[in-house]
């Protein structure tokens, strides 16, 4: 029997790999590799200049196909100089791996890779062992998970289940086990009045108090209390630019963004409706011109405790000694995309470090996290 593929070195090898969004750096290129060599079919699915990886061992539509998700692109740095360690030097030390990518989520790729290849080596199954890896996620996302998903429903390709891999876990590994996520929602509203002197502010018409009334009203409102599974929708005001450098001038035109991240009792669509509401009723009392454009970057989801979720829990309380807790918190992952093609579960490291400078990954919690994909893996097939 051939040794057993080291996620922990795969790591160091990934974080070796510059992939900034949106450079591919080598990591797609090294995987494509290792997993060839294991006997994947693999596909390099490009759209757009985004890289992307598809990789399938076993026979293509086999109705027992298990799918692991997840990136190896990842943020930029920052300033170099705050960095203590190498940023793409993958260094080992203290217990720990370092560099960016570490956390998020280089080392989670790295699991599953090397948890994958031991497996069809070592216990071939009855089925199909799927993974897709985006060069995209820490980019705008259209054209990574997106791009494979659109590629698998033109190829026929298909998974049963999905394991997306981010970091899952605030602070002790195998405590928290992702059954869906918030959706989110930007809004930038755009108030647009008329310029004058601020001596003689009644021949002008400021949008500012309009604006900033409208921005109230809204964060003090409400959403909601929550759902069943989900924590209540908040709202945040992110930005307020009127880009007036002079004291004097009454400014034409301010503009304000914020937030919403919401659960199960709202979509983008209901939630875009009120805040037209609103910023119509803003202009009606004011007469300044409220203009509200909305990006939705991914709905609420959930995957229902069942089959999935159980195997993952089984499989972390067999590994980690820890029974984890279904959650939904967070922000976005491309589990809102992959929940449009199978029943998806998120499960991963320690996310302490994510997008830090200096960030890092437990090593030992990278062996048990190829352990715990390794168990999954056992399980859906037996």
């Amino acid at each position: 029997m051939n040794e057993p593929v080291s996620a922990v070195a795969l790591t160091k090898e990934l974080i070796r790999c510059p992939s900034v969004t949106p450079k591919e750096g080598g990591a797609l290129v090294l995987l494509e590799r290792v997993l060839s060599e294991a006997g994947f079919a693999c596909h390099r699915v490009d759209r757009n200049g985004t890289p992307n990886l598809f990789a399938r061992w076993g026979a293509k539509g086999h109705p027992r196909s298990f799918g692991f998700n997840g990136h190896t692109d990842v943020v930029p740095l920052g300033n170099p100089a705050d960095w203590t360690r190498a940023p793409f030097g993958g260094e080992v030390d203290q217990g720990r791996i370092w560099g960016r990518g570490a956390c998020d989520m280089k080392s989670g790729v790295a699991a599953f890779v090397a948890a994958a290849v031991d497996f069809v080596r070592d216990t071939p199954p009855d089925g199909a062992v799927i993974l897709t890896i985006t060069g995209d996620e820490e980019g705008p996302g259209q054209d990574g998970t997106v791009a494979i998903l659109d590629w698998m429903a033109a190829e026929g390709e298909a998974m049963a289940a999905c394991i997306v891999g981010e970091p899952t876990c605030p602070e002790v590994m195998g405590e928290m086990v992702k059954i869906g996520r918030r959706g989110s929602l930007t809004a930038r509203i755009t108030a647009t009045g008329q310029q004058g002197h601020t001596a003689y502010p009644h021949k002008a018409l400021n949008p500012l108090p309009a604006l900033v009334g409208l921005l109230d009203r809204l964060s003090r409102h409400e959403l909601d209390q929550g759902s069943e599974h989900f924590d209540p929708s908040t709202l945040a005001l992110t930005s307020v630019d009127v880009g007036n450098p002079a004291s004097n001038v009454v400014p034409a035109r301010a503009v304000a963004t914020l937030n919403i991240r919401f659960n199960d009792l709202h979509s983008g669509a209901s939630l875009s409706d009120w805040l037209r509401a609103q910023a119509a009723a803003a202009e009606g009392e004011s007469g300044v011109a409220m203009e509200v454009a909305v990006h939705v970057s991914g709905e609420s989801f959930l995957t229902p405790p069942g089959p999935l979720s159980d195997l993952v829990m089984r499989a972390v309380e067999g590994v980690c000694g820890v029974t984890p807790r279904l959650s939904t918190s967070g922000g976005t992952s491309d589990a809102r995309f992959v929940k449009d093609h199978c029943p998806v579960v998120e499960f991963g490291l320690v996310g302490t470090s994510m997008h830090q400078i200096d960030e890092y990954a437990e090593t030992d919690q990278i062996i048990q996290l190829k352990a715990v994909y390794s168990c999954m893996l056992r399980d859906y097939f037996a």
